[in-house]
């Protein structure tokens, strides 16, 4: 059975997330929302539901400059920073065999 490969929706936020997290300690976030805008084109839901996300989760004193930079943006991202930081403070998801192994190793 052939591959389908990935959604182009999902190829994009992809997209969306390394750029982000590519320059996640910019001190000029100017060129990464440029790049941003230019990665998403016309999808700036796609945009908002990433952006938001990547705040939630990544939002800490290292990354304020770009954090405070998406926050700006004329998108309505709570609901995706509210599932970033969910996201954020959830348990690791782990094997039976890495529990098994941390157990083995204490």
């Amino acid at each position: 059975m052939p591959s389908r490969g990935l959604h182009p929706d999902v190829i994009l936020s992809i997209d969306i997330s390394t750029v982000m997290s590519r320059n996640r300690y910019t001190d000029d976030p100017d060129p990464v929302i440029a790049e941003l805008y230019a990665t998403a084109g016309d999808r700036l839901d796609l945009l908002a539901a990433e952006a938001g996300s990547w705040i939630g989760y990544y939002e800490d004193e290292y990354t304020s400059t770009l954090t405070e930079a998406l926050r700006a943006l004329p998108l309505d991202m709570a609901d995706a920073i509210a599932l970033g930081q969910r996201r954020r403070v959830a348990p690791h998801h782990t094997t039976p065999g890495v529990l098994l192994h941390s157990s083995a190793a204490s």
